[in-house]
């Protein structure tokens, strides 16, 4: 297991209008084993939404409790949007922001921050950009050339910055300013599809995967 400590730069819970989408930013917020207490996203279980992975209807685990992004992604994506105005975690309806550490969208699933209070969240998959929120930015950001963003400018910028969601494995109370503790597994790239190598290389990788998740 490896370690990588950052901080937390920002916390921001709520319930985001339709105006806005944003949530209000906070020094301090609590975390409950269903989630950031007061958020829109706080809960066991949630409704399929339209696009997502289950049928209509649905009702499955919640694993979006929490988002996350880091300062040095959201500093990225105003540079390349070229924005007058930097990007937030409050005005992307992020309930983390950390800094300190390269590629945070990258950590793999199961990745842990841990907290000083003992909060631990745990990270389940990448959050891709969503066309609603990039529409928002368009709306409500100029850049510095005067120029207008497209509605899908954000989601472009975005890809692989977005950062990610996850769930609460342990309570707690988290601070901005605290000190986090992050620790992952580093996991081989399955990423090229089994077609394109050898069959010998197809079923070593095949069981590689297996024995993973077993």
């Amino acid at each position: 297991m490896k370690k990588i400590i950052c901080k937390l730069a920002a916390v921001a819970i709520g319930r985001p209008d339709a105006e806005t989408m944003g949530k209000r930013t906070l020094s301090t917020a609590e975390v409950a084993l269903d989630g950031f207490v007061g958020d829109k996203h706080q809960g066991q279980t949630r409704g399929v939404w339209e696009g997502d992975k289950d049928p209509e209807g649905t009702i499955r685990r919640n694993e979006r409790q929490w988002s996350g992004i880091s300062i040095e992604e959201l500093d990225r994506i105003t540079r390349e949007l070229n924005l007058a105005e930097p990007l937030t975690a409050a005005v992307l309806a992020v309930n983390v922001c950390v800094t300190g550490i390269e590629g945070f969208s990258q950590l793999p699933g199961g990745s842990r921050l841990v907290f000083p209070s003992g909060a631990v969240l745990v990270v389940e998959e990448y959050n891709p950009p969503c066309i609603g929120m990039s529409a928002n930015i368009s709306r409500l950001f100029a850049t510095r050339s005067g120029n207008p963003l497209s509605k899908g400018a954000f989601s472009k910028a975005a890809r692989g910055l977005r950062g990610v969601v996850g769930v609460v494995d342990v309570a707690g109370v988290i601070n901005v300013g605290d000190e986090i503790v992050i620790e992952f597994f580093e996991v081989p790239n399955y990423a090229t599809p089994f077609a394109e190598v050898s069959p010998a290389e197809a079923e070593k990788r095949s069981g590689e995967v297996l024995n993973a998740k077993t």
